[in-house]
Parts: C-alpha cells; structure tokens; sequence
C-alpha cells in the first residue's frame, strides 16, 4: 500500500524528531545515569601484546570487593567463545579477565571499584602484575611465517580458511587480450564513534533482576549473553540502552566489561559503572579493516572483463568476536569482489589470520571498502592498459536493469537497479568532460596534477538468517519486530527490537506509521533498547534497520489498522471495505470517526463494538523474501589535485548517485550518504592504526590519529536513482553505509590518475602525502624496495 501521504509518510523530508532533545541538551547518554549508591570502575589493561601472566596482585590495602581478578570471576561467568560452522574453523575464548596470558595491549587484566573514577583508578595504579614477555605476531608476514602462535594450542595462526570457483579462471586467461595482477593493502582502524562504550549494573533483590544500561547497538543479544554466561534465567535480565552517540559497529558486539560488570553487579549492595575513556577505545574496542588483497584480472580487448582471481588475507586480531567470528570481513569479502560486474569466472581464496592486535569487529561498510578499493582500483588499472577511459570501462561491464534480478558469480542476488545510470549520472553531476579538458590544460612544468576516479559497489543490506549461516555464523540473523498500539487518545506507541543511534529511526519508523494511519509523526512514539519494554529483535547493524524494523512496522500498522476499521464499521454502520484512513480519521462515505473518538469507545465501553476482539496492541515479525538481502547500489567520482613535490592531495570535486530503493525520508538519507563519506574518507587519506614491529600501538590518541573535519571533506553533490527493490515493504533498501564503502577507491583511482605520466600507483590506505611521494619515487627509481609507512 503507498499513499500521497508526503507530508509526513513515505518519501516525505520530516524533520528528525530526535534533534529535539539532542540539541536542547536534553539526551540521556550513559554518562549521565544517575543511581542512588553508584560506584565507578576502572579497568587494568595488558601493555604488553603478548606475554605469560604469571601473577595479579592487589593492592594490599585495598578494601574487599573493591579489586577484581580472573581468580575472583572465573567462577561467575564463563569465557565467550565466538563459534563458526566453517570447515577448520579455530575457537579462541575471549576471557572475561585473562587469566594466564595476555594476547593483545587493552586485553583487561583486573578491575577496580571505588566512589569516583579517579579513586578507582589510583587503585588500579596499585595492582601489581608479573608478566613475561612473548615474540608478538604483529602483520601479515609474522601471522603466516608463525614464527609465534598467538593460540598455543594451533598449529598455524589462521582462524580459517575459506575459497571457491565459479567457471574457469584459467580459461578466461587464455582467452584475454590483457592480463594484470596487482596488491592492495587496507590499514587497520579505529572506528572512534563520538561517544566511546560504557556499561552499568545493577542488582535488585527486592525484584530479582539485574539491569544492565550498555551504549550497545544490540540490547536483545547482550541480554542473551549475559544470561547465558552468568547461567541465570534470561528472564532475570534487563539491558537497556539509552541515547548513543554512534557506534559504527564498535558497539554491536559482546564485550568482556558487560559479562564482567553483569556478574560482579550481582555480589554487590551498589551499582556500579564503567566508562571507557579515549585511550581505551583506541586499544579495547573492536579495530577494523587490515586488509590484503592479490588480484588478478583478466579482459577482452574491448574491455570485457572475463576472470578474477582473489587471494585476501585479513588480520582478525586475537580472538574472535561474539557473534560476527573472525572470518566476518573474509567471507563478505570475497562475496563482494564481483561488484557490480558481470563476470562468469571467478576463484577466490580467504585466510583470517590471529595475531596480537586487538580483535577486529564490525565497522560501516564490513570489508566492502577493502573489496570496492581492490576490485575497482584493478578495473582502473585495466582500462589504462587498454586505452579505455575508465568510466567507460565500467559501463561496458556492468549488469544490465533487464537483467535483473541478476545472480551474481558470488550466489548474491541483485534485485534491482540501472548501475551504468549511476555512472553516467555522476560523471555529469562533476562535469566530467571539463575536468578533463583542464587537466590537459596544466603545463606539464607545473607541480601539481588533477586527477578523476571513479568508485562502484553493489551493498548488500538486510540479509536473512541463511545469508548469514553461508558465512558460518553459528547464531544467525534474519528478523526483526514491532508491536504498535493505540491508546484510548488516538495515538500510537511504537515497540521496536532494533537500537537507534544516531539513524533516525523515531522519525523514519514514525513515518511507516504514519504511511499506514495518515498521523502527523508526532502522535507516534517509538520505543527501542530496552528489553523489557520491546519485542526481542537482533539490533541495528548491516543497513538493516529500516527495511526489517519497518518491515516489521508496516506488518503491524496493516494489521492495526485492519481492526482500526473494523471497529469504524461498526460505528459507522458502513462496510469495512468502503472506508479510508484520513486525516486521523476513519472515513466513510456520509460520515466519520477521530481515531481520539474510536479508540475511547472501543476500549472504556466495548460493548458498544459488539463482535469485535478486544485488543488494539499488535505484534509482527518480519523476515525477508530474499535471504541475499536488497542491493543498494552507487558509484562516487572524485577529482583530485596533487601536489608533486611533497605528495598532498586535495579533493577538488566529489560526486555520488546512489540507489536505496524507495527513500523514506531524503533528508535523512542524504546525512547517511554525508557521514559515511566523511568517514571514508577518513579511510582513504587519514586513518591508521600503526603497530611497531613489537605489537606496541602507536596511535592512541587523535594527537596520532588522524580524522577528517570540516577542512577535509568537501561539499558533497548527491544524486538519486530509485528503483524499488521488489522484495521489501515499500521497495526499501538500506542505505547506512553505502557512503562509507567507496571513497577510498574513488580517491585512490583519482590520485593514480593524476600521476599516471610518473608511473605511481596507488595501493594502501590511508593515502597519506607520505605514501603518495613515495610512490612517485619508487616509480621514478624501479630498484627502490618499499613505500613509507
């Protein structure tokens, strides 16, 4: 059902209702829980990557209850182990609290507990540790060399190993007029949401439930674990989560200080606290990225891409995850190579690597901008070889809308779209032609160069439960719920599994409602993170919040509102059939009834709607039609200007078109695309984890570690295709990350572009001056071995 409603239904620009507060001061983040007693804790943590933990000694002084070690946990809560249904997949427990050895720097070792943070913190000061050192595994060459085991009890440092072949590689190779093969390497990252992680708990024994406030993105599956891991009944457990300020993915796994804080809670008289300052988020939350590709491609003389062969290695870190597993950025991957392309043939092969660094978690765009940078960055690199311009290239591979839906090399289905309309779009939305003509234009004395590239991907958003399983999640994912009802005003009261944090899902999930009941969003109000007063649903990751949850929302606004109008018939003595959703109203032909009016019969005096169930609460679970998700789709073209002398890059121009199928809310969905350039931006020219040789990291702090503001990121020209997917409520796709996975290939294409008469090729992220000069001077001198870090 799609109505005009676009004032405030589908397709209408409704200001976020969450700003409301946000602007006014008036969120309630975790920082700001106030609870009689509180008491606030502070972890120790490793410095040390890798070692023997032969002792943990408290302070001697130090009250009872107040310092916390493995030795006093171990017996309250189990390890969380991640597991996988992959052939060969390697278990790694994640300890609440190490026990006998520490794997990675920020792995928490013991807590302390006292009135204030900084007294807590004193406490810590006092903990004495005895650790011995171990040999780090710190990059891809010592993961593989296993000249250490981060796992002793493994005989390599691969978590696992994943590969497939569709077709013939090796026959496309025969038969292709170019063949090249190329390396790219996607840096480790910090994924620094505004507002770093925080846990609370608190026992109540006069109700025999332990609540737990966590900044999570996934209070339902937090709930779960904790109940689990405690070995206490879930029904016991209350996790609520209150304003966030973003997460990223940072905050959609199970983390050691939510079991820990949960169980300790439960021993105490008094609540007690956690919140992770900026360092801690730096060592202790999940990283992302650390890619590496090998690519070989091979194409027709007219540009026709025939083959691909990956080889991709990803650094997971110590442990593995609860419940994304190690593997996570492996197998989404490889599925994502293909890209949009038709291609036949295609052998990939994956191997997720242990080693000490901080587990690797979701991030926006998991592994997608590593898979976009390798694939497009080849296709760039094949147009040059065979004198195509490469947006040219791109059209000339791309699936077709008559195709559609299309099943990929990879077993993906792509359910709608015209991805060559993107690229022509965008090419113009920059003025392609222009660029050109003043890049030609600069002496070739000058020292600068401008350079245009080009970045296409296919998104696969709000998968399902088998989509998951094929990538051996042992817990998997694939639905999403709401409950909605009216109350004896006329207004509405939304329930949702999902976590907003930052999404605006209260006003884009108002707005289904709205669609359904023809409301102003302001007589809807939508409920999420708090497990006791919403349906259980799996959370907000994988830009499947808006098609699940409002799936699962327009699933129970039908079903309400076939009641709505069942009671209207009878009030209004006409048939069901013949009467509409208006204006707050039901209508009928000769006369109507307020929704305020209806509801206050129906509930105070039911007897005046004989023959109708009582009831005006509905509950509905979504799942979707297509187990591959929807495919959102764009392709983002930059123009660069690069310094020569010293390797800097300015983005001169920024463009993308992109399709999420129906857009609920376009205001909402243009901040998506902005946020997630930025942040890609960030990836492309910015952000890095460094690790030296030792395992110590190197970029704890924004003094270190680099992020984009107002200086970098330019104005963004945004343009929009839509085509329904026809597999969703309404035609939705997601449309969280989509701005997230593309620069760094864009960038990267536009900066090797410009230096194409120095031979330079770009190939890791961050794409810093640095890395930039230092390839023009290893083009310049062939014998040169390296690139600067």
């Amino acid at each position: 059902m799609r109505s005009a409603h676009r004032r405030h239904g589908i397709g209408a620009r409704v200001p976020r209702r969450e700003d409301a507060r946000h602007l006014s001061g008036n969120g309630s983040f975790l920082a700001d829980l106030r609870l009689p007693g509180l008491r606030e804790v502070a972890f120790l943590r490793s410095e040390v990557p890798h070692g023997r933990l032969s002792a943990v000694r408290p302070p001697a002084d130090a009250e009872p209850g107040s310092v916390w070690t493995a030795t006093e946990l171990a017996p309250l809560a189990q390890p969380l182990t991640a597991t996988s249904t992959l052939d060969g997949f390697r278990e790694a427990p994640l300890p609440n609290l190490a026990m006998d050895k520490v794997r990675y720097v920020g792995e928490p070792i013991a807590l302390a507990i006292a009135p204030s943070r900084a007294e807590a913190e004193d406490l810590v000061a006092g903990i004495a540790v005895d650790i011995e050192p171990l040999t780090a595994v710190v990059d891809f060459s010592d993961a593989l060399e296993a000249k250490a085991l981060v796992h002793e009890d493994w005989p390599d440092n691969v978590f696992a190993t994943t590969g497939g072949a569709v077709g013939d590689v090796d026959a496309a190779a025969r038969a292709a007029a170019v063949s090249i093969t190329r390396e790219y390497t996607m840096h480790r990252q910090a994924v620094v949401p505004l507002e770093p992680r925080g846990v609370a708990a608190h026992y109540d024994r006069s109700a025999d439930q332990l609540t737990v406030w966590s900044s999570t993105q996934t209070p339902h599956m937090i709930r779960d674990m904790i109940a689990l891991q405690l070995g206490i009944e879930g029904r016991r457990v209350r996790v609520i989560a209150p304003d966030m300020g973003g997460g990223f993915g940072a905050k959609c796994s199970v983390y050691p200080e939510e079991i820990t804080l949960a169980a300790i809670a439960m021993r105490c008289e008094y609540p007690i606290r956690w919140i992770e300052d900026r360092w801690e988020g730096m060592v202790a939350s999940t990283q992302a990225r650390d890619h590496h590709y090998r690519i070989t491609a091979h194409a027709a003389a007219d540009g026709e891409l025939l083959g691909v062969d990956a080889e991709i290695l990803v650094n997971s870190g110590a442990y593995s995850v609860h419940p994304w597993t190690a593997t996570m950025d492996a197998t989404m991957s490889s599925a994502m190579i293909p890209g949009p392309y038709r291609l036949a043939d295609y052998r990939f092969r994956t191997r997720s690597l242990a080693s000490n660094k901080t587990p690797s978690g979701p991030y926006r765009g998991v592994a997608r901008p590593g898979a976009c940078f390798a694939i497009e960055r080849t296709i760039d690199d094949l147009a040059h070889e065979l004198g195509i311009e490469p947006k040219d290239m791109r059209l000339r591979n791309m699936v077709a809308p008559a195709q559609m839906p299309y099943r990929s090399v990879a077993g993906k289905v792509y359910d709608s779209g015209d991805y060559a309309e993107a690229v022509r779009r965008v090419a113009e939305l920059i003025g392609h032609e222009q660029w050109r003509e003043r890049q030609l234009a600069i002496p070739r004395a000058a020292r600068h160069r401008i350079g245009i590239g080009y970045g296409s991907f296919t998104e696969q958003t709000a998968h399902g439960c088998i989509e998951w399983a094929s990538r051996g999640l042992a817990i998997t994912i694939g639905t999403e719920s709401a409950r909605l009802a009216m109350d004896s005003t006329g207004t509405f009261t939304l329930a949702v599994g999902i976590k907003s944090h930052g999404q605006s899902s209260e006003t884009t999930l108002a707005q289904v409602v709205s669609e359904v009941f023809d409301v102003d969003v302001e007589r809807v109000t939508v409920v999420h993170g708090d497990t006791d007063r919403t349906p259980r649903g799996d959370g907000t990751f994988a830009s499947r919040s808006m098609v699940m949850a409002g799936g699962a929302t327009f699933g129970a606004a039908r079903r309400l509102a076939d009641k709505v109008l069942e009671i209207g018939s009878v009030l209004l003595g006409e048939p069901a059939g013949e009467l509409e959703l208006r204006d707050g109203a039901v209508h009928g032909r000769t006369n109507s009834i307020g929704f305020a009016r209806l509801a206050k019969e129906f509930l105070f005096t039911p007897d005046h709607v004989p023959g109708v169930a009582p009831g005006l609460e509905v509950t509905h679970y979504y799942r979707p039609e297509v187990q591959t998700g929807a495919f959102t789709y764009a392709t983002h073209a930059v123009v660069v200007d690069v310094d020569l002398d010293t390797g800097d890059v300015r983005l001169l121009d920024y463009g993308i078109v992109e399709d999420c199928g129906t857009v609920v809310n376009p205001q909402v969905v243009d901040g998506q695309i902005i946020g997630g350039i930025a942040q890609g931006i960030g990836t492309a020219l910015l952000e890095e984890l460094e690790y030296d040789p030792e395992g110590q990291p190197k970029s704890t702090s924004f003094l270190d570690y680099l992020l984009p503001g107002a200086c970098e990121v330019p104005e963004i020209k945004i343009g929009h295709l839509e085509t329904p997917s026809p597999n969703t409520v309404f035609g939705m796709k997601g449309a969280g990350e989509g701005g997230a996975i593309a620069p760094p290939a864009a960038i990267g294409n536009a900066i090797t572009d410009a230096l194409r008469e120095t031979g330079a090729s770009i190939s890791e992220t961050p794409m810093t001056p640095r890395r930039v000069w230092a390839s023009m001077q290893a083009a310049a001198e062939p014998r040169t071995v390296g690139v600067a870090g």
